[in-house]
């Protein structure tokens, strides 16, 4: 019967502790984002820049990383992926994730929120908005990185509106977009994003990106459009296991229907069959 009565006050206090929680939680004073995220179509696909077309994204490229990008671009033309993994399953990351190439949902508490995307089994990002200060020793980078934020009222109407946004820690290997335009190796990046409610159309999201990376001449700033579906929403999974591509030495291969090994590109050789008995 102790155990019985403890066990009931244990409950009863946690119960409290989460009603307290909930009401210091004041809902008024956060924006509503509720509802499904998907980028403002314009015709073109996806990037992080959408006020220039794709293939004129990298003018602030210095000069290594224009060769490796121009390099990637020629694969891609004779059927290759270049530069980007991203067919092999391997996460998006910061700020290529907010270029809007799959949905996403935004759930606000006031000590983190959380941006939920429809890709790789539900890939998340946390921010932070704890007021905590940039941890001394960080751990293992993370395709999101490491994100803290502040709430900011504008208008001073006493309700927030938009969310300042810092990211470092972020895990190589990074591109801006799928054309394998390459960001620098090292992991001294850092995004500032100032997400906010278009004034006009409480269904568009704005988020002015500034990124300060070591394959730029410097820092590069663009702004992607979101628009909010709140009816008949639909997500699907995306798990990424269906995936016919297969790496070797460095070399894309595809899986055929038939399960044997195709070229990717014109005129390419097999893997190297070292470890094989020729066929009798």
């Amino acid at each position: 019967m102790v155990r019985y009565i403890s066990i009931g006050g244990l409950a009863l206090t946690a119960l409290a502790m989460t009603v307290l929680a909930t009401r210091a939680h004041d809902e008024t004073k956060f924006p509503d984002w509720a509802g499904q995220w998907s980028r403002v179509p314009d015709g073109d696909v996806p990037r992080y820049d959408p006020g220039k077309p794709l293939r004129e994204q990298p003018a602030l490229l210095n000069e290594e990383h224009r060769r490796r990008y121009e390099a990637s671009v020629a694969d891609q033309r004779a059927g290759g992926f270049g530069l980007d993994v991203n067919y092999a399953c391997i996460a998006q990351t910061m700020p290529r994730l907010m270029n809007g190439a799959v949905p996403f949902e935004i759930t606000i508490s006031p000590n983190i929120t959380h941006i939920l995307y429809e890709r790789m089994n539900y890939q998340t990002r946390r921010i932070y908005t704890d007021a905590r200060q940039w941890p001394q020793n960080t751990d293992e980078p993370t395709s999101g990185g490491y994100s803290i934020g502040k709430w900011v009222d504008t208008d001073g109407d006493g309700r927030f509106d938009t969310l300042e946004v810092e990211t470092r820690n972020i895990r190589g290997p990074k591109t801006w977009d799928q054309t394998g335009m390459p960001m620098a190796d090292d992991g001294a990046a850092i995004v500032k994003e100032r997400i906010s409610i278009d004034k006009a159309n409480p269904n568009v999201l704005r988020n002015e990106m500034t990124t300060t990376d070591n394959s730029l001449t410097r820092p590069w700033t663009g702004t992607t459009i979101y628009r909010r579906t709140t009816a008949n929403v639909l997500w699907r999974e995306d798990s990424c296991l269906a995936n016919p591509y297969i790496t070797i030495e460095k070399q894309v291969f595809m899986l055929g229907g038939d399960g044997k090994l195709m070229p990717m590109k014109k005129d390419q050789g097999p893997p190297d069959l070292t470890y094989f008995k020729p066929a009798r």
